[in-house]
């Protein structure tokens, strides 16, 4: 586990160090959030995440910028591991931007945040799905995401 996330979890870990006391799930909604915005532009996630907190009158948690700085410091890493295990003929850029920012955000949280359970991870992505993606996604999220605990 990185050391910032280290840091928050032993400050508050069910709150997000203190930025505001919301669940898990809303700290990962929040996470989802900032990775899509961020497949629009290269701004620094910290400035992501001031103006999502302004637009929606909200503070983003530290666990949700932490998780967009790692997807975004990892970026490659993170994109092989879901590019390994599509079917083949399928590529990253057929995947819908939607879609790509949860599976970003799930395959993070399976490789680098050891507090969270790989099951979790696959279970919060494909909540993520049906609440922002088509039926057909949800399923596709599932199955990669499957794919890719299988080898952890």
């Amino acid at each position: 586990m990185c050391e910032e996330m280290k840091t928050m979890e032993n400050e508050a870990p069910e709150t997000g160090a203190g930025r505001n006391k919301i669940s898990r799930y809303k700290m990962r909604e929040q996470a989802f959030f900032l990775c899509f915005e961020s497949l629009f532009s290269d701004t620094e996630i910290d400035e992501l995440a001031d103006n999502a907190g302004d637009a929606r009158d909200e503070l983003m948690s530290d666990y949700a910028i932490l998780c967009a700085k790692g997807v975004r410091e990892h970026g490659e890493e993170i994109d092989k591991k879901i590019a390994d295990h599509l079917k083949s003929g399928w590529k990253l850029s057929r995947i819908s931007k939607i879609s790509l920012a949860i599976l970003r955000l799930a395959v993070y949280e399976m490789l680098f945040v050891e507090d969270v359970p790989v099951s979790v991870s696959i279970n919060e992505a494909v909540e993520l799905s049906k609440k922002y993606t088509v039926q057909d996604d949800t399923s596709f999220i599932n199955g990669v995401l499957g794919a890719i605990a299988k080898e952890l």
